[in-house]
């Protein structure tokens, strides 16, 4: 996978939500194992929503190494998003990984805060796994196919990474060239949404193509 923690890739055929509400997951703490959901009373910090989507995974198969949550939060030193910043303009989030060989995501912007949008991944995972306890072992999968971003059309990266067609490219000429348009098309940088997402995709197809 090609998707980065940092800024926030999401998927680039995913529509964005354009009305936000808040959430009530901001006042829950912990997992209760007798019901499999989560109480309390204290506000979810974005590493507690993390480590409840690592929990989910994990349950599923998935190992942590293997997982990408891709927010617009900066990176603390392990790599994992940190929990001492502000709000971010863009909450969203999207997490992925690979189950039985297949690319899967989910992504989730319709919550004020990056914490909620987390925990709403991880409700949603939760839930998911209840359906496949009981519907048998083959749900799951077919329930992520929903999930599955569809195939996008061909991105014409060497125009959106602004690379001349003539250029002998490689893994620091795009890097580079994608670090700059960002400072532009970044939400908190004056940018859109869809320019980001754009520039994401760009960026995905250009090292997709170009394999050193």
């Amino acid at each position: 996978m090609n998707e980065t923690r940092y800024p926030l890739c999401w998927p680039a055929n995913w529509k964005r939500t354009t009305s936000r509400a808040s959430a009530t997951f901001s006042k829950t703490s912990h997992r209760d194992d007798a019901t499999g959901g989560y109480v309390g009373r204290s506000k979810l910090s974005v590493p507690a929503a993390v480590e409840r989507i690592s929990v989910e995974l994990f349950r599923m198969g998935i190992k942590e190494e293997g997982v990408i949550v891709s927010t617009n939060v900066a990176l603390n030193l392990s790599g994992g998003p940190r929990g001492d910043r502000g709000e971010p303009s863009d909450p969203g989030v999207a997490v992925y990984w690979t189950r039985n060989g297949k690319s899967q995501c989910i992504a989730i912007d319709r919550y004020r805060r990056v914490a909620d949008n987390l925990a709403a991944v991880a409700a949603t995972l939760l839930a998911l796994r209840a359906i496949e306890r009981h519907g048998g072992g083959s749900i799951l999968d077919r329930a992520f196919i929903g999930f599955a971003a569809l195939p996008a059309a061909p991105v014409d990266w060497r125009a959106v990474l602004c690379i001349h067609p003539q250029t002998n490219v490689t893994q620091e000429i795009i890097e580079n060239a994608f670090r700059v348009l960002a400072v532009r098309r970044h939400p908190d940088k004056g940018g859109t949404h869809d320019m980001m997402a754009e520039l994401n995709a760009a960026r995905a197809e250009a090292l997709r193509e170009n394999r050193w």
